[in-house]
């Protein structure tokens, strides 16, 4: 007994020791253990390679040791690096290959003895552009980029961490980093700092209903991925890594070294290289999978509101927002349309199903749409078909045999178990029928992180009713008592959940629960919502084949290509429309582009100040809607008159827009491309812009540089080299040739958003519902270099039936458009390349109008030509116009000499969209520089 009571003694000083290290200077990581060694390497049947490597030195501190490690290494593309490292003898958990398919490395359990070391003979392993390198003793790993050089990822151990780590719930690994290398991701959280990630941060990745007020703490959704963006010697080079592991994480950014602790699972690392942000996030969506075609109409404006307590108030916004002429495509229901906050139900008398099939019939014909909340707590209650029906499907998570109790809205809950293929098919039955009772148009799935308002074990009080009704809905009215008899609900390491080294089940569900085949939540934890997101979409596509649209809270990597996100619960404050910017870029680069806040703020009420610049800023977040809390005063944007203003004209150009939008999610789709995008997307090598976070790009080139601070009306806006015409008045030129801030006006109701140089945007003109602005004449505007003798410029567009399931080309229900314009001797042509016309031509589009900028010369046109035909001067209805650019700032204000422009306008055309065309015209040339 002394003997063991002295071992124990003996731990906990070690322990104490180890915190003690941890708060001072010195990482823990130095204090535990020494690491591996690689006692063989060898090439595997599959193109990838195998190697052994055994533990040093066993210690306790966070649990044993896995003593033997099998490191599995392929380069799965060209660009395309996977390093995996697990333990030799038994599977370990790992994110199911089932819900985020990729190759499964060979299996393990067949391990090479300590007296069967093989020389090892292999140095690195290359690949077309990173190379694998390794030390055997201790082990470590490196990745490097053969085009320059430069090594990305360095598990070598130095004074700023010690080695790699790996017991069965600590896992411990770290890589050098250069100083000046900009990094992006690791969400979800809330970064007050802005886009680009700050050393010293807290950086936790475990799903958790907690606030997106709440800043740099783990949020809904678990992205262990990151950017690495380095300027070398002028040239932009950005790589990836993405490590995939469900489990909790913390992630310790120090500027020059990034150490990550997890509690689960496996090390399996992905790299890719890039090299531009855009190659970036292509290579990481064609692992992940590519995000999820979207609806034309969910591009619109959406209204939300908890609180619309019948339907007559939500016909009143709908008629409201027409009579204000404020765009609006979609509206919502939080749960107010329930009965009793019960899922896959309606409230009989606030929500009578008769009169909301005749406003839905209504809104329907118009082409709006409507889209109710639900959570995946089933309401415990044995006169409710949809518990009963679980029950009989046994489709819950369960508690030693038991399904785990816990409390949502509803009051008691229990949580369907996503990972159980029963449960899938009782979901989407579920789905069906609650779609046979009310035709939504798709589905906003909540609380999926899981939430609780509970901890622990619990039972429902006998004798009292829970909930009571009085008081707020989220305060925890069970039984309970805390679970703390396993080392999955007590783990040895604290990751810094909810900023507060919170346990793993707070507010959840408990960690030593089970899921299908004996799974833990433990393990599983993160991947909730993302497994919730896969079955709600097989579900709604099954229904009717129609292109399915989810909007979920908590998110996994690979997410996007199933749902849109939105940010959670924000505030009506200026700080929360500032950080809204950095989440929305972040979820780009997560490979979730259809993302947004809530504008205007959750809760409390925003000011009309802050509201006339959130909707400035939200009408170009790729998902736009307004969502206020039940116990804030009504904020939809036709509330306020100046508010209304600014909406008509911020939501006005968006719905001008949407062609481009649209063909931005196809591109998304089809390439990963984020739809918002951070300025370094576009200019790479402008270092300026790397830590930018008040700006940002839809597509290539189109910039939004909103107010989001009180009281300014101009605003100081970051401009890359090059030219930059402004949307609202494109006679507002912005030109410099080494890029430049500059301060423009922005009074209340206006917003600045610029077009750069060399692109070619498709519009149309507008309208208040997608549905009736998509019928609508196209126009082109088509930028060069201000004053430039020679350009060229490009865009695209696509266009199809936009609820079909599928978003390609090859079905005859879609076109795509590839358009061209140069500059030079004096002439200005466009033409353009369609590809399957056929679906536009059904149409009838036609583009009515184009809009030249940045021309050098006087503006007169002169030899008009439409596919080879000289247009006369008697054709009366085309006109042609032509205005001078005015300079916000030119050359001549960074000493480069004066040098005008023009722009011109031809209107009154109709070329068809769906059939190739060709236009030219002369410039004049007196009074041109």
């Amino acid at each position: 007994a002394m003997a063991s009571l002295k071992t124990v003694v003996s731990s906990l000083s070690l322990l104490l020791f180890a915190l003690i290290l941890c708060f001072s200077t010195v990482q823990c990581s130095n204090t535990i253990g020494k690491g591996y060694r690689l006692i063989s390497i060898e090439e595997s049947p599959d193109g990838g390679f195998i190697g052994y490597l055994q533990v040093k030195q066993k210690n306790k501190i966070y649990g044993s040791d896995i003593t033997t490690l099998r490191l599995y290494v392929k380069h799965e593309t060209d660009n395309r690096l996977r390093v995996h490292i697990t333990d030799a003898r038994k599977q370990r958990w790992e994110v199911p290959y089932n819900l985020l398919p990729r190759e499964q490395p060979p299996p393990v359990g067949k391990v090479i003895g300590k007296s069967r070391k093989s020389p090892i003979t292999v140095q690195e392993i290359s690949g077309s552009e990173l190379i694998f390198s390794f030390t055997a003793d201790p082990f470590s790993f490196a990745v490097k980029r053969k085009s320059n050089g430069q090594t990305l990822f360095n598990t070598s151990s130095n004074e700023a961490f010690g080695e790699m780590v790996f017991k069965d719930q600590y896992l411990e690994i770290s890589t050098s980093l250069p100083k000046d290398a900009s990094i992006y991701g690791l969400g979800e959280n809330s970064q007050a700092n802005g886009i680009k990630l700050v050393p010293n941060e807290p950086y936790t990745l475990y799903t958790e209903d907690v606030s997106a007020i709440n800043l740099n703490t783990d949020l809904y959704g678990s992205h262990p991925v990151y950017m690495d963006l380095r300027n070398v010697g002028g040239k932009a080079y950005a790589h990836a890594v993405l490590l995939l592991n469900s489990n909790g994480m913390d992630v310790f950014y120090r500027g020059t070294s990034l150490t990550y602790k997890v509690i689960g699972g496996v090390f399996d690392f992905y790299f890719v290289a890039g090299p531009s942000p855009l190659d970036v996030v292509d290579q990481y969506t064609s692992l992940i999978g590519r995000p999820a075609p979207m609806p034309y109409w969910s591009l619109g404006f959406h209204q939300c509101r908890w609180g619309y307590h019948n339907l007559s108030v939500v016909e009143d916004v709908v008629d409201s927002y027409k009579k204000a002429k404020i765009p609006l495509d979609v509206i919502w229901n939080d749960d107010d349309h329930m009965d009793g906050h019960k899922d896959f139900t309606l409230n009989p008398i606030s929500y009578p199903r008769e009169k909301l099939l005749k406003f839905l019939d209504r809104i329907h014909k118009i082409g709006m749409k409507y889209i109710v909340i639900n959570d995946p707590g089933i309401g415990v209650n044995a006169s409710y078909g949809v518990y009963q029906r679980a029950m009989a499907n046994d489709v819950f998570i369960k508690y030693e045999g038991k399904p785990f109790l816990a409390q949502v809205w509803p009051g008691p809950v229990y949580f369907p178990d996503f990972l159980n293929p029963k449960t899938v098919a009782w979901w989407g039955d579920e789905i069906r029928r609650f779609h046979e009772l009310v035709p939504i148009d798709g589905l906003w799935i909540d609380m999926n992180e899981v939430s609780n308002f509970c901890s622990g074990l619990c039972t429902i009080p006998k004798g009292k009713q829970c909930p009571s009704g009085e008081g707020p809905g989220w305060v925890c009215c069970l039984d309970c008592k805390n679970i703390t008899k396993t080392r999955w609900d007590e783990p040895p390491y604290k990751i810094n959940a909810t900023g507060v080294k919170a346990p793993v089940g707070f507010k959840t569900i408990a960690t030593s629960a089970l899921h299908y085949n004996g799974v833990r939540e433990y393990d599983a934890h993160s991947i909730y919502g993302f497994s919730e997101s896969i079955a709600t979409h097989k579900a709604l596509q099954s229904i009717e084949g129609k292109r399915p649209f989810i909007l979920s809270r908590s998110t996994f990597v690979g997410s996007g290509k199933y749902a849109a996100h939105w940010t959670g619960d924000n505030q009506g404050t200026w700080q929360s429309l500032q950080v809204s910017i950095s989440t929305m870029l972040n979820f780009g680069i997560f490979g979730v582009p259809m993302v947004g806040s809530d504008i205007c703020g959750f809760y409390p009420q925003p000011t009309e100040e802050l509201c006339n610049r959130w909707i400035e800023v939200g009408a170009f977040y790729p998902f736009s809607r307004d969502h206020a809390n039940y116990y804030s005063p009504r904020q939809e944007l036709y509330q306020w008159d100046t508010v209304a203003e600014s909406a008509r004209n911020a939501l006005g150009m968006r719905y001008r827009i949407l062609p481009f939008l649209y063909t931005l999610t196809y591109e998304a789709h089809m390439t990963g491309a984020p739809i918002a995008r951070p300025l370094f997307f576009s200019f790479p090598e402008y270092t300026e812009c790397y830590g930018s976070s008040r700006q940002f790009l839809l597509g290539s080139s189109f910039m939004v540089s909103p107010v989001l601070e009180k009281g300014k009306t101009e605003v100081e806006a970051l401009f890359p080299p090059g030219s930059w015409y402004h949307m609202f008045d494109m006679t507002q030129a912005v030109v410099s040739k080494k890029g430049k801030r500059v301060t423009l006006p922005a009074p209340l109701n206006f917003v600045n958003v610029h077009l750069y140089q060399n692109t070619i945007l498709p519009m149309q003109q507008g309208g208040l519902i997608s549905k009736e602005a998509r019928t609508t004449p196209f126009s082109l505007v088509i930028t060069f270099p201000a004053g430039a003798s020679e350009g060229y410029a490009t865009g695209k567009l696509y266009l199809d039936e936009d609820e079909l399931p599928e978003m390609k080309l090859g079905n005859g229900q879609s076109t795509y458009v590839d358009f061209y314009a140069s500059v030079g001797n004096g002439t200005v042509k466009m033409w353009s390349q369609v590809k399957e016309g056929k679906f536009a031509l059904s149409k009838g589009w036609v583009i009515e109008k184009v809009s030249v900028l940045g021309l050098k010369g006087t503006g007169q046109a002169s030899e008009i030509e439409i596919n080879g035909s000289p247009v006369s001067n008697e054709e009366k209805k085309i006109v042609v116009s032509s205005k001078e650019h005015s300079y916000v700032i030119g050359l001549e204000d960074e000493g480069e000499g004066e040098n005008k422009s023009v722009m011109v306008e031809v209107q009154g055309l109709e070329m068809l969209v769906g059939k190739d065309f060709k236009m030219s015209w002369k410039m004049g040339i007196s009074g041109a520089n």
